[in-house]
């Protein structure tokens, strides 16, 4: 998205809240950008950056074309820092190191930015060693945080931050949208159930990374009622090689979720479609016959519990081991 235009289509409150700020020239020194993934909080921040930096301003948009948009764009202007987890957390370590940029002048102004990647994971002294920053703002500087739990920032540095709520995009107006760039319904469907971005859902479609996930993720349930003596080798096979990082297991459980939905679904409606298991009758069959309707919804509540101790760090291996055990009895 490169003009607030582009990002008020799907983020209106947001963006107009963004413009009037740029027009009458009261910027803030920090800015908290909350809402879910692929809501539109990175682009966002990285078009009010632009902003901030460029050399050829057209109103309240960058012009996208000079030295300072372009570097932006490749992340490679020295004046904006992009910070985000190392591992599961923002530590002291990373805030100490923007205290000290925060101390010397831009390398070709004397404006900086820097934006600080699911500032929810910052840890607690990481986060009192931030407040110190936003307590005395240069009027240079301007800093903003990416959260999807705005809940999880301390309220000493929320009310140091001008607050941007980012509204879900409602799924049926992103499939459309995605419909008119050529995707297939079946793709488009299953993309706007798992983010409220257009962008991130273009990118997925592309992604042979999410390819194979997708693939993964619809053979383990199939597996439950074809060869469920084999879901242990196939989690070591094919879950944990394909899905390495926290983001990846996270996205593979969101499709497991989906996945067991349909079969709720199936259970509930019986002209229901399916998002991304097939429609094949014999297939769907069998789902049926394998899951009663209180075992789907005690397996999805066995998903989510294993999502929330991906979050809290606990080792991914063994998190997705339980998991398939649980699911199997």
């Amino acid at each position: 998205m490169q003009i607030w235009e582009d990002i008020e289509k799907i983020q209106p409150v947001a963006t107009r809240t963004l413009v009037n700020s740029i027009k009458k020239n009261r910027i803030s020194h920090a800015y908290l950008f909350q809402g879910d993934r692929g809501t539109g909080k990175q682009e966002m921040a990285l078009l009010l950056a632009k902003y901030l930096f460029c050399q050829n301003q057209q109103g309240a948009n960058p012009c996208n074309n000079c030295i300072n948009c372009q570097r932006i764009d490749s992340g490679n202007h020295p004046d904006m820092h992009w910070i985000e987890p190392d591992g599961a957390s923002i530590k002291i370590e990373q805030v100490r190191n923007l205290q000290k940029e925060f101390t010397y002048s831009g390398m070709e102004s004397s404006r900086k930015v820097y934006i600080i990647k699911d500032a929810d994971t910052l840890t607690v002294n990481a986060a009192n060693r931030l407040l110190k920053f936003l307590e005395e703002p240069n009027v240079e500087t301007t800093a903003m945080m990416l959260t999807e739990n705005g809940h999880a920032i301390l309220s000493t540095i929320r009310s140091r931050c001008q607050i941007i709520d980012l509204q879900p995009l409602p799924p049926g107006v992103l499939q459309e949208r995605l419909q008119q760039e050529d995707m297939s319904e079946t793709d488009a469907k299953l993309l706007s159930t798992l983010t409220n971005s257009m962008t991130e859902a273009l990118e997925l479609a592309q992604d042979d990374w999410f390819a194979g996930a997708r693939k993964i993720v619809i053979q383990w349930v199939e597996m439950y009622t074809t060869q469920p003596e084999d879901i242990y080798t196939f989690v070591h096979q094919n879950w944990i090689p394909h899905f390495k990082d926290r983001e990846g297991q996270e996205r593979g459980l969101d499709l497991l979720i989906l996945g067991f939905k349909d079969i709720l679904n199936q259970h509930i409606y019986t002209d229901a479609n399916t998002i991304l298991l097939s429609n094949d009758p014999s297939k769907s069959e069998k789902r049926l016959i394998t899951f009663s309707q209180s075992q789907l919804l005690t397996i999805l509540h066995q998903i989510l519990m294993a999502k929330r101790k991906l979050k809290a760090n606990v080792q991914p291996t063994l998190v997705i081991e339980q998991l398939a055990l649980q699911i199997q009895r």
